[in-house]
């Protein structure tokens, strides 16, 4: 028995050599030349290979009737189309193995069976090509569950050689440079998109079911507003003007809320100028989610019933690996202040400055011409967050670094807001937004002391301001990180895993 060969993994990201090259394009030639388009066309009536998979129980023993012919099995007629994964030869046999988006199965090809034509067909197949079959759902004598061609279809050629079988694309550079590749040959990674789109779905469902309405927002705004973050420039041509790409959707769902929206959510792009890292992609998804007369405990029953409706959408128990610990999803989460969690976890009392000053010097943070609560939110993050294995809401911020953060009744130095933590990385940040035009003005006017101007919101957005002053009503505001929750949802380390198509620099040709 033969089996087609691909292509080593040394020539992984590469064109192949051109005798594999000129070898599928004298097939794609003799294609060509029986009358058959190589690129394939409408092909109706095919079913998806899980569905077709699910048949495998009207697979019958039929006795050959006589009391001497050997009984046989008797299947449905179905229609599949797919990738080619494995091809072997043996004599007038071929085995094809198919892939869809749903699944793999195997196709037997005889000689006897699809014919003259169909047979010279065959002999043009290659691994990746695609191709329709049409034949009877049975198993062979192994058991393998099989569909018995009687007819041929091709779909499309692929000039290219494919991944080679046992190593595929191994590095994870190439992996998400040539995505195509790795969802059509890596085992798992269509799943794990596919799953995607059933936590956004999910996501969507839930919170239609809450009663909020999705609207879409500006992308391009003339102030980068919303968040402290670096953003992206660009200039509209006939306005001759400088414009941003959004680092946030906040300001324009707050002028909603103004407008008499009371419910009401944007789940989309973002673009932040920055850093990429495991966690950290300059163009990412986001969804945020506004209430009207709700607060910041509102949005952590939210936060929570997204959560865990998403998981459960996935068909996946609230116990989730990650890496080689677990996540327990089950609600509720837990909840601590943030002063806790500090003195906690650095042994210094959260509301001595003096404390928290030493704390920062003997561990190389500058402190000089730094606000405290600055210095006292970079230890959090530095010495705090990466403990925080959660799910766990983190609440009650220093105020003075939440400019959009309504403050506290009890303790005007203390913002109601929260952020959920899990394994070490913020998921979601929600506030019981600000609503006073007066104190948001001055806030934005203030700025936060020790940060970068180009890292800040250093321009006011005074229409803003102005939808304010018309009156905002109390709300609760919410922020999630879409890539960021499938990677949890995924077990998967790096965000660049979760997104189709992540950012790198040019290939060199």
């Amino acid at each position: 028995m033969n089996q087609d060969h691909p292509s080593s993994s040394s020539e992984q990201g590469q064109r192949p050599k051109s005798h594999l090259e000129a070898a599928r394009r004298e097939k794609l030639r003799r294609i060509a030349e029986m009358g058959i388009d190589p690129w394939g066309g409408r092909f109706d009536g095919h079913r998806p290979i899980r569905e077709i998979r699910a048949r495998e129980n009207e697979i019958v023993v039929v006795d050959g009737g006589d009391g001497r012919s050997a009984p046989e099995l008797r299947g449905p007629r179905v229609r599949a189309a797919g990738r080619i994964m494995l091809l072997r030869r043996a004599g007038k046999i071929m085995f094809i193995d198919i892939r869809d988006w749903t699944g793999k199965i195997q196709v037997l090809v005889g000689k006897a069976q699809v014919g003259e034509r169909n047979w010279e067909l065959a002999q043009c197949f290659d691994l990746g090509d695609i191709i329709g079959v049409d034949g009877e759902l049975k198993r062979t004598k192994t058991g393998e569950l099989t569909i018995f061609a009687d007819n041929l279809h091709f779909l499309t050629k692929s000039i290219e050689t494919p991944p080679e079988k046992w190593h595929g694309l191994a590095d994870p550079e190439l992996r998400n440079r040539m995505r195509y590749l790795d969802l059509a040959y890596t085992e798992g990674v269509m799943e794990r998109f596919l799953r995607r789109t059933q936590i956004v779905h999910s996501i969507r469902a839930t919170l239609a079911e809450e009663g909020f309405v999705e609207v879409e927002g500006p992308t391009l705004h003339v102030i980068a507003g919303g968040a402290a973050a670096r953003p992206f420039v660009t200039h509209h041509n006939a306005l001759d003007m400088d414009l941003y790409l959004r680092i946030a959707l906040e300001l324009h769902l707050k002028r909603l809320l103004v407008g008499g929206m009371e419910k009401v959510y944007e789940l989309g792009r973002v673009y932040r100028n920055e850093g990429i890292s495991p966690r950290h992609n300059p163009e990412f998804t986001m969804l945020e989610a506004y209430q009207a007369y709700g607060d910041y405990h509102t949005m952590m029953d939210l936060t929570e019933k997204l959560i865990v409706q998403a998981i459960r959408a996935t068909g996946q128990p609230l116990q989730l690996p990650w890496g080689e610990n677990v996540i327990d999803f089950t609600p509720p989460f837990a909840r601590k202040t943030y002063d806790e969690l500090f003195a906690e976890h650095t042994g210094v009392n959260p509301t001595d400055p003096a404390s928290i000053s030493y704390f920062a010097s003997s561990r190389g943070i500058e402190v000089v011409g730094r606000h405290p609560d600055v210095i006292k939110n970079e230890i959090f993050e530095e010495f705090v967050q990466p403990k925080l294995t959660g799910p766990i809401f983190v609440l009650d911020y220093p105020a003075s670094i939440c400019p959009l953060t309504k403050r506290s009744r009890n303790n005007p130095q203390i913002a109601e807001r929260f952020e959920l933590f899990v394994q070490g990385m913020e998921l979601a940040n929600a506030y019981t937004e600000l609503n006073d035009p007066d104190l948001q003005e001055e806030l934005f006017s203030r700025q936060l002391e020790g940060l970068p101007e180009e890292e800040s919101m250093a321009r006011m957005d005074r229409d803003f301001i102005r939808a304010l002053r018309h009156g905002m009503p109390p709300a609760g505001g919410l922020g999630i990180g879409i890539d960021r929750l499938v990677m949890l949802l995924t077990n998967c380390q790096s965000i660049r895993e979760v997104i189709l198509f992540p950012l790198y620099r040019p290939e060199v040709d």
